[in-house]
């Protein structure tokens, strides 16, 4: 009987060896068919087709297998800028490509300067006598600005158009902290440093209402020009200034009112809308009704790949918030990035160094991290510009002052100079649960920062010091790279958060442009007259692509995400975003960061980028934390 014990058990081992060489021979093989690249020659003559299904960024996010397995709901499907408008605007010298199509029906957004370069490279396939055409259900102030550059945008017979401009709530804790009996002891420089204001006040400051008055004015004066630029006829007074009677004169269908108001062109569902693209470019007989000829945009990237002759320059990319740390990409952490960089130093292959920056900061010591590493490569005497993206602050603009040129857009939000520091503490909460400290202490410094039986005055006294003297710091980089004294930069300074067009005035910016002409700039200054860009750290990651199409975020997937397609919906949207907003400051508060040089009016111009849902499951351990 033991015998026959043993044996069976034998026979199961086999057995169980030999499932387990099948999952992996079977997972094996799902890698190698998962990770087959788009190839040239699947470009089909038709039409482009971009299906715009989740946020346009500078840089996408890497995915966490981790993340993703404790998560119950997929990431957003990320679309780089640079990929977007490289490949619309190869679409207008390609003779395969009768037309432009974009599908924003679950648009989740981006950036001002992102929307602004897009449209533009939607002007050049125009310009090309090639049709654009752009549908979607609800167009909010992102899709309008890209619709202005259509040739047609459509708008579905339930959908329409509600137009928000810049600017909203901002979330102030004080009351909060105060019933929580937690305090904030904050340490700042920057009568502008606003960033700190959600922990010590109820309300907006005056000082950081003015700030805000004149950086949401510019942009949203930016956004309008841009629109009535691109669509003369696009009467925006009253879907503006008084919405409700803008609809009730189209007796309630938001359609319509949007084709009276030259923000949209035609009425029609997606059916329609795909009829009419195949009558431009040939209807799709294998597909169904609606359906025409087309090549997706990941399809047509590989089939146009960037040039690769030439002297290389390098470009290293700088977005979301600096954390310490390898994080990212789509996060800038400050080791990564400075390691890429030097990587690239010690290589001696590039002629030059673009450094592309999309943050609103973060990380003081992050920040200094690469900053030091931009340093190092230029004292090889490699050229070394900066191109802002739609944020460049604080930290952002931190790690921009090596810069040979600095380039912007009159759209991009920069400067934010000042540094701040806040740690939470808990003796008052703790006491009113009967929980009280005592010890034996051998410095004044001794158990400080004691965040549970409070700061003493010796531990506040050094850290605002330290902030001062960090912003002193800050003050001298910049005075060093725009030649300016530390005083003429402080006036300048103070955290106040400025638009492209006024820095440039204020001489934080040099000129006008994007990472083309930073590119352009950068070449000819190292003496390149052939050249190509090489992006640190964008090389393809197969695992990633694995996860990118099980997860149905790859390019050349489509409508993976439902976003506001309604009024109701656009409401529903912007209450996530708020509670998002809450775990972060209250992340900001607890998480025990250090010295920030950090813009938190900047932040809310950012499109989304973690899974929301992930983020807000976090709510619950942080307002824990927060009572000790």
């Amino acid at each position: 009987m033991n015998f026959a014990r043993s044996v069976w058990k034998i026979l199961v081992a086999i057995k169980d060896g030999l499932v387990l060489v099948l999952l992996l021979l079977f997972f094996w093989a799902l890698y190698a068919a998962l990770t087959l690249r788009p190839t040239p020659g699947m470009v089909r003559e038709g039409a482009l087709y971009i299906a715009l299904d989740g946020p346009v960024v500078e840089e996408k996010t890497r995915l966490d297998a981790t993340a993703l397995l404790l998560s119950r709901d997929a990431p957003r499907h990320e679309v780089q800028t640079r990929d977007l408008a490289r490949g619309i605007e190869s679409a207008a010298d390609d003779a395969r490509i009768k037309a432009v199509v974009l599908d924003l029906q679950d648009f989740a957004g981006g950036s001002q300067v992102a929307m602004e370069r897009i449209g533009a490279a939607m002007d050049k396939v125009r310009a090309a006598k090639k049709p654009v055409l752009v549908r979607s259900m609800l167009y909010t102030d992102d899709a309008v600005l890209l619709a202005a550059h259509s040739t047609e945008a459509w708008v579905d017979p339930v959908g329409g158009v509600a137009v928000t401009g810049p600017g909203g709530t901002q979330l102030y804790y004080k009351a909060l902290l105060d019933k929580l009996q937690v305090k904030a002891h904050v340490f700042k420089v920057g009568t502008y440093k606003s960033a700190v204001e959600p922990f010590l006040r109820t309300e907006a400051s005056p000082e950081a209402k003015e700030n805000l008055t004149g950086l949401l004015g510019a942009l949203w004066a930016n956004w309008q020009a841009d629109v009535k630029k691109a669509r003369p006829r696009v009467d925006l007074y009253g879907v503006t200034r008084d919405p409700a009677a803008w609809l009730a004169a189209s007796g309630g269908d938001a359609a319509q009112a949007a084709v009276k108001a030259g923000l949209v062109d035609r009425v029609g569902d997606k059916v329609a809308f795909g009829k009419r693209v195949a009558e431009i470019v040939g209807a799709d007989p294998t597909g169904s009704e609606g359906a025409f000829r087309a090549t997706k945009l990941g399809a047509y990237l590989a089939d146009r790949p960037e040039p690769s002759s030439g002297k290389a320059i390098a470009v290293v990319t700088v977005a979301g918030d600096i954390v310490d740390g390898d994080a990212g990409p789509g996060v800038a952490g400050g080791d990564r990035i400075a390691d890429l960089i030097d990587q690239a130093a010690a290589s001696d292959k590039y002629a030059a160094l673009v450094v592309r920056v999309d943050s609103p900061g973060g990380s003081v010591p992050a920040s200094e991290r690469i900053r030091a590493a931009i340093a190092r490569m230029k004292a090889r005497k490699v050229p070394v510009v900066v191109s802002m993206g739609s944020l460049a602050a604080s930290g952002g603009y931190w790690v921009s002052t090596p810069a040979d040129r600095i380039f912007a857009e009159p759209s991009t939000i920069t400067g934010s100079i000042g540094v701040f520091a806040v740690i939470p503490s808990f003796e008052d909460a703790l006491a009113k649960l009967g929980v009280t400290t005592d010890g034996v202490r051998t410095t004044a410094l001794s158990g400080q920062p004691d965040v549970i039986g409070g700061l003493n005055p010796q531990i506040s006294a050094v850290t605002q010091a330290e902030v001062e003297a960090i912003y002193a710091r800050f003050l001298g980089l910049v005075g060093k790279s725009r030649g300016k004294s530390a005083q003429d930069v402080d006036s300048i300074a103070q955290g106040r958060v400025w638009d492209g067009g006024t820095a440039r005035q204020i001489g934080l910016v040099d000129q006008f442009g994007g990472v083309e002409e930073a590119l352009a700039y950068a070449a000819k200054k190292a003496g390149a007259t052939t050249w190509h860009p090489v992006w640190l750290g964008g090389s393809d990651d197969p695992f990633q692509s694995v996860l990118e199409q099980m997860t149905g975020t790859n390019a050349d997937q489509s409508e993976s995400h439902v976003g506001a397609r309604d009024i109701a919906g656009l409401v529903a949207r912007q209450q996530l975003r708020l509670a998002d907003r809450l775990v972060a400051d209250l992340e900001r508060l607890t998480g025990g960061a250090g010295a920030q040089a950090y813009c938190l009016e900047c932040a809310g111009f950012a499109p989304v980028r973690a899974n929301a849902a992930q983020q807000r499951s976090g709510l619950l351990a942080l307002l824990v934390r927060l009572v000790g």
